[in-house]
């Protein structure tokens, strides 16, 4: 589904050169569930706007569901974006003033779906978060958990291969972040595969599979399992 090899990223300036990410390899398969973590700036951002196709690496070759995606121009990117990658963030991100069924829509409008299709989208999405009754409310009269549902139907609507959660419960209580992570597990149980960023080592070794990066590297770590970090060459 997504296969990383030898990617790197830096940032320059006038005065200095930043490697967020240096000879970065990494596979995750179809239906896998991968929590992603490490130390502030040890690179993960970098990596999840690489994997959603928001940034281009400066090197390297990164394949998407079989598509050498690395040097695409902006309008394919975006195309490929739109059609296989769903994306989670931790503010949410909706609109404070369109209720969630308008919220859930405004997506699909920019992908050309008529009426009819959106509606069906955002009615069974809305169904799969436990969410139905409250498709006419505002976001401001829901609790962060169902805000945050509510941005797990957003990208579900979509139909996409391939989610990026970026901390998706981390503005959550212990409580609503352990039923997020339920409803994203079911999500992937469904065929979904998902990546999630999470400083949340409970989260983390609930995933399939853990990634550690440091310093701009991966270090693989199966099933939560603790290992010692490994350069990959």
């Amino acid at each position: 589904m997504l296969k990383m090899h030898n990617i790197r990223k830096s940032y320059r300036t006038d005065t200095i050169e930043t490697h967020a990410l240096r000879d970065f390899s990494l596979q995750v398969n179809e239906g896998e569930f991968v929590s992603v973590t490490g130390p502030s700036g040890s690179g993960k951002t970098t990596f999840l706007n690489i994997a959603g196709l928001l940034e281009t690496p400066t090197g390297g070759q990164y394949l998407l569901d079989g598509e050498d995606v690395s040097s695409l121009n902006d309008r394919d990117r975006s195309r490929l974006r739109n059609e296989k990658i769903g994306f989670i963030f931790q503010g949410f991100n909706l609109i404070p003033d369109l209720n969630l069924f308008d919220n859930i829509d405004v997506p699909l409008r920019y992908r050309g779906f008529n009426a009819k299709e959106r509606k069906k989208r955002i009615e069974k999405v809305l169904e799969q978060v436990g969410l139905s009754a409250r498709a006419k409310h505002l976001p401001a009269q829901l609790s962060g958990g169902q805000q945050q549902r509510v941005a797990i139907a957003r990208a579900l609507a979509g139909e996409p291969r391939f989610l990026l959660a970026d901390e998706p419960t981390g503005n959550l209580d212990s409580l609503m972040a352990r039923q997020v992570m339920e409803l994203l597990e079911f999500i992937n149980e469904w065929g979904t595969t998902i990546v999630m960023v999470t400083h949340d080592p409970d989260l983390a070794r609930r995933a399939h599979r853990n990634i550690q990066i440091v310093d701009g590297q991966v270090s693989d770590l199966q099933h939560g399992t603790v290992g010692a970090a490994r350069e990959i060459a």
